[in-house]
């Protein structure tokens, strides 16, 4: 089998000036990223689709972005795979002082068993010394530093919120964040009432940020979430398609009762049966 090495030897072909893939040289850092992110999705499709025979290949293209970028960052002088690797390895190490309680990989376990809050508030500490250690400014140090803005939407949210309330800036709990919700649901009514489009899109964005504070309470992660419910609706659509072509009738030609009863029958059918 081709070990990390190969791959390695690989990238470094497709890149050669001379010999290379023409597609491959004209490639940056830019463009590249989105292309990483893609990858990013489809692992995580194809885990929450349970498609496990397929889940190496998406890891290997996901892996061959990190190798993209490292042969990108070796030809400008800046740093090469090892240097991630030796990166990655030193900050877990340091991460995890109760699985190497004195900073060495191959050192002997911590016997002592610690509790998983204190595991994760000392993991929240060393974040936060790292945080410290990077600033070049520490007067302007924020909490907020690096939460990457180039997440999507609904994790940015929960990022930026659960940072937040590391300093007790926070509901203490799920229900006052339902009275907000309904706060937030009336200032969109009122926006529309003046037909200010601006102040729509404004309080939208609002009421969106507050539902991501509830899954938040509710330890619900947004994004997964999200997509969960646009498989159902993909799926439940796709249902509706379906009977509308075993009926012989187009789709346009129905009215929305016509389609709201079919989406409740898609809903009865994955329902598990009972009684069996």
């Amino acid at each position: 089998m081709y070990q990390l090495k190969d791959l390695l030897h690989l990238m470094a072909r497709l890149r050669d000036p001379q010999y290379g893939c023409p597609w491959d040289l004209k490639q940056d850092y830019a463009s590249i990223v989105p292309h990483t992110i893609e990858e990013a999705y489809e692992v995580a499709d194809a885990i929450e689709r349970g498609d496990f025979e397929h889940l190496p290949g998406e890891l290997g293209d996901l892996l061959f972005q990190v190798v993209y970028y490292s042969q990108l960052a070796k030809e400008d002088g800046r740093f090469e795979f090892a240097g991630v690797v030796d990166a990655i390895t030193r900050k877990l190490v340091r991460r995890h002082p109760h699985v190497f309680p004195d900073g060495d990989l191959y050192g002997a376990p911590d016997m002592a068993r610690l509790e998983e809050a204190a595991i994760k508030q000392r993991w929240e500490e060393i974040k936060a010394e790292e945080r410290a250690e990077k600033a070049e400014a520490p007067e302007q140090l924020s909490l907020l530093d690096d939460v990457p803005a180039a997440l999507p939407a609904l994790s940015r949210a929960a990022k930026l919120q659960k940072r937040a309330a590391q300093v007790g800036f926070d509901w203490p709990e799920a229900l006052p964040v339902i009275d907000k919700l309904r706060e937030e649901l009336d200032e969109v009514l009122e926006a529309m009432a003046d037909n200010d489009s601006q102040a729509i899109a404004d309080e939208v964005g609002d009421l969106l940020f507050v539902v991501v504070n509830l899954a938040r309470h509710l330890k619900v992660d947004p994004e997964t979430a999200l997509r969960n419910a646009n498989a159902k609706f993909d799926r439940r659509f796709r249902f509706i398609e379906q009977a509308l072509r075993e009926a012989g009738r187009p789709i346009e030609d129905c009215n929305l009762e016509e389609l709201d009863a079919l989406w409740g029958e898609a809903k009865k059918q994955e329902k598990p049966a009972l009684g069996c």
